[in-house]
């Protein structure tokens, strides 16, 4: 079976939480699932769940970013960037060596936004990823380049949320 590309972009709710879907009924199938979490690290439910899977399902992470880009030193940043650059040299790698049947790259639409990783080098490891492996990328403002490479692009759109209404994050709902 040739391995396509998904990309699930948009400022709705739901992206990492579609591609975690997947990657369960995947795993679910025999598939070997990893994925890649960039510009994350706090605790979260999908992290409990899937580190009971075992090693047919592994999420790589750097340890818990506390600041928004935004509010990162330039010390803090190059740092950041060097540490999602090691992840995602790690994908390419792991891709390379044919050890998984899905890779998630969780929010690399950040790391690529915010300057931490070229859109250029995403667009090599999409055009030169392994034939049968199945490739999922995360995360707002997809790049048309990417967009154009994709199988399926899915844009989840925000309509309405309870933010807006004051309404904090959730366990087990936003988190």
């Amino acid at each position: 079976m040739k391995g396509l590309v998904h990309i699930y972009t948009g400022d709705g709710k739901g992206k990492t939480t579609a591609a975690v879907g997947l990657g369960i009924r995947a795993f679910g199938r025999g598939f070997r699932v990893l994925m890649v979490q960039f510009l994350k690290g706090a605790d979260t439910g999908e992290i409990e769940t899937i580190s009971r899977l075992g090693e047919r399902f592994v999420v790589r992470r750097t340890e818990e970013i506390k600041k928004f880009t935004w509010q990162m030193t330039p010390g803090e940043l190059q740092q950041a960037k060097e540490k999602q650059q090691e992840l995602f040299d790690f994908a390419r790698s792991e891709a390379a060596q044919g050890n998984w049947d899905l890779i998630i790259l969780d929010e690399i639409m950040a790391a690529i936004n915010t300057g931490m990783i070229a859109t250029e080098s995403v667009e090599d490891f999409v055009r030169s990823k392994p034939e049968k492996l199945e490739l999922v990328l995360t995360g707002r403002n997809a790049p048309e380049a990417l967009i154009n490479l994709a199988d399926y692009v899915s844009d989840i759109r925000a309509v309405k949320h309870p933010m807006e209404r004051g309404v904090p994050s959730r366990p087990g709902i936003e988190f």
